[in-house]
């Protein structure tokens, strides 16, 4: 459990309600959850059981935000949560330092290659750091474009194993 999970198991209901939040998959990348993501910032439960869950973006221009909302909606819904809202909060603006350790493997798991660690790096802004190849683990790598199948991610390709890849951007 992360310190977030963490600071919302005070009671079981609001640990109930944090998980099924918790659980809602990011729509661009379906093998990260929104907590892996860092998207689900936080949650409260009121006395009357109404449920408050704020989300950050990981840019504020992100097309998948109202899917976001509204699979946290049906999430919380049928966990039995009917009183919920959903806040979209734009500061602190998200980073790539909110991405869990299970989020950074299970990207690399599913072939795209996680972002370095430092986001405030002036190399990794501009897209100067080694990134790995999520196949065959080489350095040896070429930035393609750096745009990918989303705004937040570049295209790269391996030198080594010729194999084309996604980079989930620094931010």
């Amino acid at each position: 459990m992360n310190a977030a999970a963490a600071s919302h198991a005070t009671t079981p209901e609001a640990a109930k309600a944090w998980a099924a939040a918790a659980s809602v998959c990011d729509p661009e990348i379906p093998v990260l959850t929104l907590q892996d993501l860092g998207v689900l910032r936080d949650l409260q439960l009121d006395r009357d059981g109404k449920v408050l869950v704020t989300i950050t973006p990981t840019y504020s221009g992100c097309p998948a935000m109202l899917v976001m909302e509204t699979e946290i909606l049906k999430a919380l819904r049928e966990a039995g949560f009917e009183k919920v809202k959903v806040e979209t909060v734009l500061s602190p603006a998200w980073t790539t330092d909110w991405l869990s350790e299970a989020g950074r493997e299970k990207l690399r798991s599913y072939g795209i290659a996680p972002p370095v660690r430092a986001s405030s790096s002036r190399q990794a802004l501009f897209g100067k750091d080694s990134v790995d190849c999520p196949q065959c683990g080489s350095s040896d790598t070429e930035r393609v474009s750096e745009f990918g199948s989303t705004s937040c991610k570049a295209l790269y390709r391996c030198c080594s194993c010729a194999e084309p890849f996604d980079y989930f951007k620094c931010l």
